[in-house]
């Protein structure tokens, strides 16, 4: 779910490619600024030191069409902003920026865009934050909503059992090839006590449904259909997949995004203590 500063320059540098110049040889410098970018953090090159170079030619190229209120100049600014949000990570200079752009080029395409930009941060650092909070030894925040079939589900319904809340979904490889552990697991230790609650970040309920009955996948699931913006994922602050946590019996975290034989070894140890 995170912005890919990479992908932003590829979809750029394309669209550039086959632009006339909107000044002078505007477009033609910046598509061959953003290629040099793009060299650039291929090679590692990540701080504000290192593309020292790179971020005065934005300036260059501004200081060059000052005083046109383009969309095209308005890109280099938001370009410049957006390095340092996603690759330098510096997000106070990057708002700063970006910000610039809404000032200096009101009603452009890429002032526009702004606001998505700072509103998709903001969810970000606040997603970051609740994550940050869901560590081993803390208690998991209880939730209650219905399953696929429209029954109560909730974590304190569960209380007294290890439990893995499972935030998955099936278009997703690397949750597709965790599956058969997971599986083992349940069906190895389900009786001793041994609960999943799956968290699908599918949108297609019967897709879901047709694949957890021919996986056999008998544990409850929560689905609301909005894929990423699903209630329960936003809350824990998931951005991304497979996302696990298990609890002990009394809901604490005892470990997060367990794989194969460490899954295993953490339920065992989980229902023998219980």
């Amino acid at each position: 779910m995170k912005f890919n500063f990479a992908i932003l320059l590829a979809v750029v540098i394309t669209s550039l490619s086959g632009q006339r110049a909107f000044g002078g040889d505007a477009t033609n410098e910046l598509h061959t600024l953003l290629q040099q970018i793009s060299t650039d953090i291929k090679a590692g090159k990540r701080t504000e030191a290192a593309l020292a170079d790179d971020i005065k030619q934005f300036d260059v190229l501004l200081a060059e069409h000052k005083g046109e209120k383009t969309d095209g100049v308005a890109q280099i600014l938001f370009m410049k902003g957006t390095l340092y949000l996603q690759v330098i990570d510096d997000e106070q200079k990057a708002m700063t920026i970006l910000k610039q752009v809404q000032t200096d080029y009101p009603g452009t395409k890429w002032a526009k865009e702004v606001d998505q930009v700072i509103a998709f941060t903001e969810k970000a650092a606040a997603a970051k934050k609740i994550k940050g909070a869901l560590v081993v030894g803390a208690k998991f925040p209880e939730f209650t909503v219905t399953d696929l079939d429209g029954k109560p589900l909730s974590t304190a319904g569960l209380k007294g059992k290890a439990t893995l809340i499972d935030f998955w979904a099936t278009w997703c490889g690397p949750c597709r090839n965790e599956l058969p552990n997971v599986l083992a697991t349940y069906q190895k230790h389900h009786a001793q006590g041994f609960d999943i609650i799956g968290v699908s970040l599918d949108q297609d309920k019967a897709k879901l449904t047709e694949y957890t009955k021919s996986m056999n996948m008998t544990w409850p699931q929560y689905f609301d259909g909005q894929g990423w913006s699903n209630k329960l994922a936003a809350k824990y602050g998931i951005e991304s997949i497979p996302a696990t946590y298990l609890l002990d019996g009394n809901g604490i975290i005892i470990g997060e995004d367990l794989r194969g034989e460490a899954l295993e070894a953490a339920v065992t140890k989980a229902v023998a203590g219980k």
